[in-house]
């Protein structure tokens, strides 16, 4: 991949800036003007009579127009029979002006009106945009991704500078990766807090949906999200808030008439880069070449493609239809419900949704007293495929049948030895291992909360606010194998129903507001104070696993986990004359998760701000719009992903085959579980420094910001001394871990007339994380612990002092100097000891990119819309697992009845076994993807009584990469049997009464 193609599409938003600037009246003076005509000129200012360059002056009803320049001055030749001109700019009120036969039009706009457009919802309250201290980034409805989504955090991939979103897998039913600022932990959650509606949501899943709890929440009725990225805007969140906070705001009522919308969209899902193994021709060449003659007997003469067998074009589609407007006076509501059913493309793979919400949103007293209830509820009916026939179908001999002709095993051809028994060890049909697997979740989730919000008749400035949340989650599932399967054929099949699992979460919030504009000091006061209380529960019943004659095979014990956690907090948002600003937030936080000496911690954060675009000094620049520099420093916490009870002696009940044995009885024991007494917090100091500006009345703006974060007392696994614990690893609060990043973010409106309207964003994230200690003594010796994703037994990542998370831990390949090949188990002597053993393995390249940028446009042609956004990762690696396990002679047998499939890799390494701990697997992963694309047509009223849009779409458009794998973007960085991420084409339509 050429890494300079990145940066094309920034060149062109500058190359158009410039353009913007240094040609006579802006760009548009480009347009074609009227010969003839009379001409007009004049001067376009501001509220206070300062010029306001780049204002749009059109001839209504024409593409005719020009841009105000440097001076606010412009020159237009009107057409014959025109009598009016049509002026407007960002943020000011558009003006249509009588001409009335003047030559000579001066032009003053008047700022638009406050609306919550202003406004970012942040911790406990919102905020305008133009007073945040702290990195916050928003992301409203009108810039979300479009297509099918089936999850919310999808609407904002690529969208947000330091944060990189990662779908699990293309299964329907995968949830995502979502890191933001790259997380700040190793073995405790990396998740950022997500917070719907002023409820935050506990991390994880449930039984049947474990994977992607966020996809309960329908993203059709998600309004913004907001993320919070630094110390100063997360820490009002305390000891979550390490990993970053997602406030999601779901969509309320309007004050306006009664809404109907109806949404629909229908799309197709087709497979892309599958595994690249042998074709069947390369195949038997090399079976009859280099194989043995018990290999080439095994040859068939059948053509089957294995991967048609198990994949197919998947149908979707995704309808919503919603209700908004007042049901009386000052009495705003909403009511949605909407219908979400996708197949996978690998057959037997389906996601359904259910859902629907209520919102009521009255205020009484003049708006002194309001009410918000939001309700929303939904029922997910999953049927999950076996995906572990991926790897059977890459690597399944092409010249056999899928079907053998008898009923035997369900009628499925199969490996058979001798005797016409299964081949033990051997690999299943991959047709039959998904047919006769049927594997089937039904998952139902309610979230509501009630507001309070008082504004005091005697003291408007202060409020009191008050929520009640509740979040409710069910999950249960079957899995049903028959016995004639040969997946499950020496236990009988498989019959059992697992669940349910009940997840409940219920909050209280309490705060008080003051917010007070004092005109003769020139300050505005905005403090907060409050408190929380948040109690999880999680149950499930024990059950047994059966096979499918009725047979008992194990039993699964009774789980009963609950925590709590009570929080104090406080914020005080003081701004001086507009141009100075200060946050500071003090939260206290206990958890029941540690003992009674460790249970409390404190999270301070402060912020500076300073709005140089306010001085005497910049104000009267003509260029520029905003100027803001911001520093932060603040501390949070961490107490998720460890568990409830690691810090007390916990005995675990004993299943089948764990009993002890007292003359002819058997009885169940109880063993322990290894524990940590003195567990603590987990917390991060972070730093932050920014500048936000823009130029030409905001035409043009971005924002850069640095940040450093150093985590101590980590949460992390590690080996217990010899007799010290119950388990050879702990999780205990051991060693540091420093981040530091930068971040850019870039918007542009390069064009904006009467019929055109171009907008640009881009961002840019670099993003570096090392390990400093990882010793139960501080100074220790160096550890290295085995860490991430496994491959056939073996580990290829480790967590070492020095170093970033996760590296590759391999040997150094060695080549043929003539022909440029791997030579087999030929490695580098890095030591010098004369000899190659684990001394020579070395850290190689991390699954983390250097940089992660974002670009996204959009085209507004009168009606019709064209926009794209892309997506880039540079520098991090892949370890290519299906090329080093299925790429060497010795994996095309296993035994002597079954024939394996080879990665096409062996053509280039002739390796005639694994290597497992090469280098040469370890793959750049750097990729260019464009996510989707999207041409739209907004028909406007097509009756009195309707509004009507349609739009088409294709979502994983391309990706440019080096990577030969599937998929360079592996959340893991382990590569081994991906589920492809499918190529959606969908057709969308909308209709509003």
């Amino acid at each position: 991949m050429n890494e300079r193609k990145l940066f094309h599409p920034i060149v062109a938003v500058f190359t158009i800036a410039v353009l913007y600037m240094i040609l006579p009246g802006g760009i548009s003076s480009l347009f074609a003007q009227q010969e003839g005509g009379r001409r007009i000129t004049g001067i376009v200012t501001d509220e206070n009579n300062e010029p306001l360059v780049g204002a749009t002056i059109l001839v209504p009803g024409t593409t005719i127009g020009t841009t105000a320049g440097i001076n606010g001055e412009y020159s237009l030749t009107l057409p014959a029979g025109s009598t009016g001109i049509q002026v407007s700019f960002i943020g000011y009120e558009t003006q249509v002006i009588s001409t009335d036969g003047r030559e000579q039009i001066n032009i003053q706009l008047q700022p638009e009106s406050f609306t919550l457009d202003n406004l970012v919802v942040i911790g406990y309250g919102t905020q305008r945009k133009s007073d945040l201290t702290g990195s916050v980034s928003n992301v409203s409805s009108k810039d979300f991704n479009m297509g099918l989504i089936g999850s919310p955090e999808q609407l904002i991939n690529g969208k947000v500078s330091g944060v990189q979103i990662m779908s699990n897998s293309g299964s329907p039913t995968a949830g995502s990766t979502i890191r933001i600022r790259g997380g700040a932990s190793l073995n405790a959650s990396n998740d950022p807090l997500i917070v719907l509606d002023g409820v935050p949501l506990e991390n994880g899943g449930i039984s049947g949906n474990s994977e992607n709890f966020l996809s309960l929440i329908n993203p059709s009725d998600v309004e913004s999200m907001t993320i919070l990225k630094d110390a100063s805007s997360t820490a009002i969140y305390g000891s979550r808030a390490s990993n970053g906070v997602i406030i999601i705001t779901t969509k309320k009522g309007s004050s306006d008439r009664l809404k109907v919308t109806l949404t629909t969209t229908n799309s197709v899902q087709t497979s892309t880069n599958m595994i690249d193994m042998l074709t069947r021709d390369q195949f038997i060449d090399v079976v009859n070449t280099q194989g043995s003659a018990a290999q080439k007997a095994l040859l068939g003469n059948d053509n089957t493609n294995w991967n048609d067998q198990v994949y197919q074009s998947a149908l979707g589609t995704d309808n919503n239809l919603s209700l908004s407007g007042l049901l009386a006076k000052n009495f705003p509501a909403r009511v949605s419900v909407g219908y979400y059913n996708q197949d996978g493309i690998l057959i037997t793979d389906n996601a359904e949704r259910i859902t629907g919400s209520v919102s009521l949103s009255p205020n009484f007293f003049n708006d002194h007293l309001r009410f918000n209830l939001n309700a929303r509820g939904s029922r997910n009916n999953n049927r999950f495929a076996n995906s572990s026939v991926i790897w059977n179908a890459a690597t399944w001999n092409p010249t056999i049948p899928v079907y053998s002709g008898n009923n035997t095993f369900g009628g499925y051809t199969e490996a058979l030895d001798n005797a016409g028994q299964l081949v033990t060890g051997g690999t299943i049909n991959p047709l039959g291992g998904l047919e006769q697997y049927h594997s089937t979740s039904t998952v139902s989730r309610v979230v509501g909360n009630f507001d309070v919000d008082y504004k005091m008749h005697f003291l408007p400035e202060l409020r009191f606010h008050s929520t009640l949340g509740y979040d409710y989650a069910k999950g249960e599932g079957d899995i049903y194998v028959p016995a004639e399967a040969a997946q499950y054929e020496t236990s009988g099949g498989r019959d059992y129903h697992y669940g349910p699992q009940k997840n409940s979460n219920r909050l209280l919030t309490t705060y008080f507001n003051y917010n007070k504009y004092v005109d003769t000091w020139k300050s505005s006061v905005d403090a907060t104070v409050g408190y929380d209380y948040q109690h999880w529960k999680s149950t499930s019943p024990s059950y047994n696993e059966l096979n499918a004659l009725g047979e008992a095979q194990s039993t699964i014990a009774a789980s009963d986990q609950r925590h709590v956690l009570l929080s104090y907090y406080a914020r005080l948002n003081y701004a001086f004359d507009t141009r100075y600003m200060l946050t500071g937030t003090l939260r206290r936080d206990g958890t029941s998760r540690f003992s009674k000496d460790n249970r409390w911690g404190t999270f301070p954060s402060v912020a500076l701000a300073w709005r140089l675009s306010e001085e005497t000094f910049l104000k009267e620049s003509g260029m520029l719009s905003n100027l803001m520099l911001r520093a932060s420093f603040g501390i949070t916490g961490q107490q998720e992903g460890i568990g409830n009870y690691n810090y007390l002696p916990v005995y675990t009940y004993s299943q089948d085959g764990a009993q002890a044995q007292f003359g002819n009885q058997w009885y169940y024991t109880y063993r322990p579980e290894a524990y940590v007494a003195d567990l603590k917090w987990e917390t991060t100091a972070s730093w932050n420094f920014g500048v936000d500006f823009g130029f030409l009345r905001e035409r043009f703006t971005g924002s850069v910001d640095f940040y450093t974060r150093k985590t101590k007392d980590l949460l992390a696994s590690v080996a217990s001394p010899a007799g010290t614990n119950f388990d050879k690893n702990i999780l205990t609060n051991v060693g540091n871990v420093d981040s530091e990043g930068l971040e850019l973010t870039l918007n542009a409106i390069p064009i904006q007339t009467n019929d055109w309207y171009w907008d640009v964003s881009f961002n840019m994230t670099w993003q570096k994380m090392k390990v400093k200690n990882l010793s139960l003594v501080e100074g220790g010796a160096v550890t290295n612990i085995a860490a991430g994703a496994w491959i056939d037994g073996q580990n290829v990542q480790v967590l070492t002092e020095g170093y970033e998370p996760y590296m590759f831990y391999v040997y150094r390949q060695l080549y043929d100097e003539e022909t440029g090949k791997p030579i087999e188990g030929a490695y580098a002597d890095l030591n010098d000891d004369g000899e190659i053993n684990s001394g020579d393995l070395y850290r190689y390249k991390s699954p983390a990119p250097d940089f992660i940028f974002g670009f996204s446009t959009s085209v507004n042609y009168k009606k019709w819309t064209l926009s794209t956004s892309l997506r880039a990762n540079v520098g991090n690696y892949v370890y290519d697992g299906m090329a080093m396990n299925t790429g060497a002679m010795g994996t095309m047998s296993y035994n002597s009845y079954q024939l394996n499939n080879l990665h096409s890799s062996y053509l280039e390494t002739g390796f005639q076994s694994r290597q497992h701990l090469s280098d040469y697997y370890v793959k750049n992963g750097s990729f260019l993807k464009m996510d989707n694309l999207s041409l739209s047509y907004n028909f406007g009223r097509v009756a009195p009584w309707l509004s009507m849009n349609a739009g088409i779409m294709m979502q994983n458009v391309f990706c440019i990469t080096k990577y030969s794998g599937v998929d360079p973007e592996i959340p893991s960085g382990m590569d081994a049997s991906f589920y492809p991420r499918p190529r959606i084409y969908s057709l969308n339509v909308g209709f509003e009464f």
